[in-house]
């Protein structure tokens, strides 16, 4: 974990979420497919006023003491029990709909409904007409807990159920307008043509929506009383406005780091005209060489503060202003520069770098990594002013009004995407500077001969096991932002990793004839054809320890 003292802003205690819960009520339309009501808050409401909704509230005393009067099944129990009782509660008050059954199992009709009042307690008015909440109706969808920087949270399953029969929703006209039934696809076209006013929760909610053709198909995926996921979003800018994220978004783990309460002040816009304050002692600068390649360009960042001075890591391509804006950010005072390894959009800015290190007067950093060896490509060759060494401790040490610092980086030998790839782990922090072994977004090109699966996957497990030992949560990779999670991160690019050999190797036994250009239609067909050629490298290196890997090969 980093330490507080650098942490960008003041620690802020995000209001706790209240516990609530929600209903999707659903219905099959011959014409349209799955639909879902909604309803229009009212424009004087606390919470999201004007926008529409699925109905909902929060979770009262009466609905914990309503258990004996709930039909559920075995799994819906405690709390479970009571959000589905709120969220019948919550129909009927908002659209006057009951779901409930009587003893013989027909579902309440208009002549129940009419009996009952909206404004007393519904369960013991079922109660009293031989009625039974159907809590066994509702499913688990989701879980929602409402954004950090809100002043009013919500601690929310999102629960679904088949819209009873004959009954017509009717809005109470004070919490809620206008119900429509509408499908997830319609809803947000018109959301997103102005019409519609939907919030984030709902927005994400409706687009996983799209996937399933009948409600029959969506309860089938809930067999197993599991959400379908879970997320707490966070918030950044982008374009100067707010800009939401879930948990698998790549924005979201470098939200975390720089803004872990919920205040929404980071930029997640990318440009390379200015470095990029990830931590006090953290900044990032990237350069100008977006592409297929690169994402949104190199990653090269700066470790340290005035009273240490600064360690460069991958100094990027030749790019003067790239250099310039790199040594300018570090107040001139760079005392080392290290190259991840010796690729062309990250080692050879190193030199520049050094050069206008010694312009302006300052003693000359050294050049630090491992030689690119022999079977580096001509472009990717790098000698370093000196070779570091695998576990080798590279320290920054000064005095600040809070007394003495320090930032210590471990040198990681990682080979797999190239041979003298290194990464470092600030282990005062807790950060993992991956270079090109971990990207966001993407897998990296393991290209053989100097790239190696086998060691590229060797590696993926002893940085997992520092991660471990060093509580690591964060990686910063050479490309893309930010990656919160780190171990489960890593967990899932080596599952991915694993897939992807499963389809190399089914591609091998199918075609034991055949060439990598045709194992590769195969293996990576869920790849656009014009990435096979790319695609085609990191399937050599899989096929090289697939062969590895047969018995007597040992």
């Amino acid at each position: 974990m980093p330490r507080s003292s650098q942490l960008l802003y003041p620690h802020r205690e995000p209001p706790a979420p209240l516990p609530a819960a929600t209903v999707l009520l659903l219905r099959d339309d011959p014409a349209h497919g799955l639909q879902v009501l909604m309803t229009r808050r009212s424009t004087k409401a606390s919470f999201a006023p004007g926008a529409y909704v699925f109905p909902g509230g929060g979770i009262e005393a009466a609905d914990q003491a309503a258990h004996a009067l709930a039909d559920h099944r075995p799994s819906q129990t405690g709390t479970a029990l009571a959000q589905a009782i709120a969220a019948i509660r919550e129909s009927f008050e908002e659209l006057g709909l009951v779901l409930a059954r009587h003893a013989d199992g027909r579902w309440a009709d208009a002549g129940d409904i009419a009996a009952l009042d909206r404004k007393t307690p519904l369960a013991p008015q079922c109660a009293a007409r031989g009625l039974r909440l159907a809590a066994d109706s509702m499913f688990l969808l989701a879980h929602w807990i409402t954004d950090r920087d809100l002043p009013k949270r919500f601690d929310v399953p999102f629960l679904v159920a088949r819209m009873p029969p004959g009954q017509t929703p009717v809005p109470d006209n004070a919490e809620q307008f206008a119900p429509e039934w509408i499908s997830p696809t319609d809803a947000l076209a018109r959301h997103a043509a102005g019409s519609f006013f939907i919030i984030f929760p709902t927005i994400r909610t409706l687009e996983r929506l799209q996937r399933f053709a009948s409600v029959d198909a969506l309860l089938a995926a809930l067999h197993d009383e599991k959400p379908l996921w879970m997320s707490c979003p966070r918030a950044g800018l982008k374009g100067g406005r707010d800009s939401r994220h879930m948990e698998h978004e790549m924005e979201f783990g470098e939200l975390a780091l720089v803004c872990p309460d919920g205040q929404i002040r980071h930029a997640l816009d990318w440009q390379s005209d200015h470095a990029v304050p990830l931590l006090k002692n953290v900044q990032r600068l990237t350069a100008p060489n977006p592409g297929a390649m690169t994402g949104p360009g190199t990653n090269s960042y700066l470790v340290g503060d005035p009273a240490t001075g600064y360690i460069a890591i991958d100094p990027g391509p030749v790019d003067p202003g790239h250099q310039e804006r790199l040594w300018r950010a570090a107040g001139g005072d760079i005392r080392m520069i290290v190259c991840t390894h010796s690729h062309p959009d990250h080692s050879p800015g190193a030199r520049p770098l050094q050069q206008r290190c010694e312009q302006s007067g300052k003693p000359r950093p050294p050049i630090l990594g491992l030689h690119s060896l022999p079977t580096a490509r001509p472009h990717s060759e790098f000698t370093p002013d000196r070779e570091l060494s695998n576990e080798e401790l590279l320290t920054l040490a000064g005095k600040a009004p809070e007394g003495e610092i320090t930032h210590t980086l471990e040198v990681i030998h990682t080979p797999g995407h190239a041979a003298n790839h290194v990464c470092l782990l600030l282990r005062e922090d807790g950060l993992l500077f991956s270079g090109d072994h971990i990207l966001n977004g993407s897998t990296t090109v393991i290209d053989p001969p100097d790239g190696n699966m086998a060691d590229y996957m060797d590696a993926l497990d002893r940085l997992d096991a520092l991660c471990q030992k060093w509580r690591v949560d964060f990686i910063l990779p050479a490309h893309g932002y930010v990656i919160g999670d780190a171990r489960g991160a890593i967990a899932h690019l080596k599952a991915h990793r694993l897939a992807r050999e499963a389809k190399v190797l089914a591609a091998m036994q199918q075609l034991p004839d055949g060439t990598p250009e045709q194992w590769v239609e195969l293996a990576y067909d869920d790849v656009p054809p014009r990435m096979w050629p790319l695609a085609q490298r990191s399937l050599l290196a899989h096929v090289e320890r697939i062969r590895s890997l047969k018995p007597g090969n040992d």
